[in-house]
């Protein structure tokens, strides 16, 4: 009986790039999960959709470069080389390398301002700014200090910060807040959080613009776009993008 042609099957967010044996060789270094035991040849094979005559060829080589290592007892760890790849990557990262990019491309499908805030103590510094095209648009420049109880970003980032309650507990779960005229009353904004390696929180990406062009049913239009950016910057920042990509698909 023929068998089928074998194909890897890739993170989820991530396209197969054509090459069949590199894309094979990611789908095995991304079995891996954050505080998982190391995988036998069998759990690998399943969580790859690879042969395991295909997979055990391709842990020799990823053994043979130190991006995997087989442990006594036959299972499989990632290896000493991938620290050195994510040392390496973490100290040439520059946020605006990865950030501004993606928030001209979210502009630009919006037509709204796009801004990135980070949090500073007990308030919010607006990062990085992409303004609106449109003449009416709500103005707040890199550099701008802002309160963290009051708006969209302000309120993500308090969320996944550890503020309680409500609407704390909505946003963790939605991974998104949508503000109507919070810190100022002209002004409407949806923000969701980026996050980095294990987890942790780099900042909020939002939309901004007047309550007369950003109404609730133009944020509940835009909310899925907003997460897929998010989770886009969260997989280049070395995070897990899936729970954003999830969300960008919930009703």
């Amino acid at each position: 009986m023929a068998r089928t042609r074998e194909t890897a099957q890739p993170p989820l967010g991530i396209e197969p790039s054509g090459v069949d044996v590199l894309d094979r060789a990611a789908a095995i270094l991304f079995a891996f999960k954050r505080d998982e035991v190391p995988l036998t040849l069998t759990e690998i094979s399943n969580r790859t959709g690879l042969y395991k005559s295909t997979a055990l060829r391709l842990l020799g080589a990823l053994c043979h470069h130190r991006l995997l290592m087989r442990v006594e007892d036959g299972r499989y760890l990632l290896g000493a080389a991938t620290l050195n790849l994510a040392a390496t990557y973490e100290s040439t990262l520059d946020l605006a390398d990865v950030l501004l990019p993606l928030m001209r491309q979210l502009n630009e499908n919006s037509g709204e301002s796009v801004s990135f805030h980070v949090r500073d103590g007990n308030q919010r510094v607006c990062l990085y700014r992409i303004s609106s095209r449109h003449a009416l648009r709500a103005e707040v420049q890199p550099g701008d200090v802002l309160p963290l109880d009051r708006g969209a970003s302000g309120r993500v980032l308090s969320a996944f910060s550890g503020a309680d309650g409500e609407p704390y507990e909505t946003v963790r779960i939605t991974l998104h807040y949508m503000s109507m005229g919070e810190r100022d009353a002209e002004t409407a904004g949806i923000s969701a959080p980026v996050f980095g390696a294990g987890g942790s929180l780099v900042g909020a990406i939002g939309l901004v613009g007047p309550v007369s062009r950003l109404n609730e049913a133009a944020m509940h239009r835009f909310r899925p776009l907003l997460l897929s950016y998010a989770a886009q910057a969260t997989n280049q920042l070395g995070g897990d993008p899936k729970a954003l990509l999830a969300a960008a698909t919930n009703e």
